[in-house]
């Protein structure tokens, strides 16, 4: 009876759980995800009529959401406006090279899983081309090679672009500007090598806080108070259950006493 008791109480916590995941799984700010995930996919797939109509009904949500709910800021409406023009630009262009296409979307994509996700976000996953690309363009400067040097240069530059409007909502703008400008400033001084190693050194130090302070803050804090009611149940339960059995026992111990 008792463990019946525990069991019911466990079905109610994990059942309003679920409740709450259901609701925030309708949300229109998941929907509008799930439409700029699909969009990515089909980008990559090469069908781009497919991907410019599904980005054109993306608009027309995201325009209805707007108006009849307040769930965007005038910044997050702003940068979600600007990386989608430039996706259906992109995926729309007939010169434009595959590659490009799909890394427009990507940035689109990222940018919407920023204001969706609650934990570690999408464009974290970019840490590695990023920082490889970094690794080797500071090797070309070291080593003096300019011609591959510029190569990197352009590549890193793209990738980064890739995730900087995802950045915008997640990063504090004093730290994303300060990084804007290091990245900058190497830019505009790309043809003079020994000018840029300072840059260089604090640019590293500026890209390995930014991917490790994201996967440090990751854990969101309100599951740990989940971990801490979900405990607390479940050690209440525990113990009452054992407070019962114990008085059970002592009751029917009782008669035997007086019998005696």
């Amino acid at each position: 009876m008792y463990w019946k008791r525990l069991f019911l109480i466990l079905i109610c916590f994990f059942g309003f759980n679920f409740t709450v995941h259901a609701q925030e799984q309708s949300s229109p700010i998941l929907k509008l995800d799930a439409i700029a995930d699909q969009a990515l996919q089909l980008t990559k797939m090469a069908r781009y009529d497919d991907a410019k109509q599904l980005l054109e009904y993306f608009s027309d949500e995201f325009t209805s959401v707007t108006l009849q709910e307040q769930v965007f800021t005038m910044d997050e409406i702003r940068i979600i406006t600007v990386s989608h023009h430039q996706a259906l630009q992109a995926v729309k262009s007939p010169s434009l090279e595959k590659q490009n296409k799909v890394d427009a979307v990507i940035s689109f994509r990222l940018v919407m899983d920023a204001l969706t996700s609650q934990y570690e976000p999408l464009w974290t996953g970019m840490r590695e081309p990023i920082m490889n690309a970094f690794q080797h363009m500071k090797e070309a400067v070291e080593t003096g090679d300019k011609e591959n040097y510029h190569e990197l240069l352009n590549y890193f530059l793209a990738k980064y672009n890739i995730i900087q409007p995802s950045l915008k909502l997640d990063i504090p703008v004093e730290k994303l500007q300060e990084i804007d400008a290091k990245i900058d400033y190497i830019e505009l001084n790309r043809s003079n090598l020994q000018k840029n190693e300072q840059a260089f050194a604090e640019l590293e130090s500026d890209l390995q806080k930014l991917f490790d302070g994201v996967e440090e803050d990751e854990t969101d804090p309100s599951i740990w108070w989940v971990i801490i009611s979900t405990g607390g149940i479940i050690i209440s339960t525990l113990s009452y259950v054992g407070w019962r059995k114990y008085k059970g026992q002592k009751e029917h111990k009782k008669p035997k006493k007086l019998n005696d």
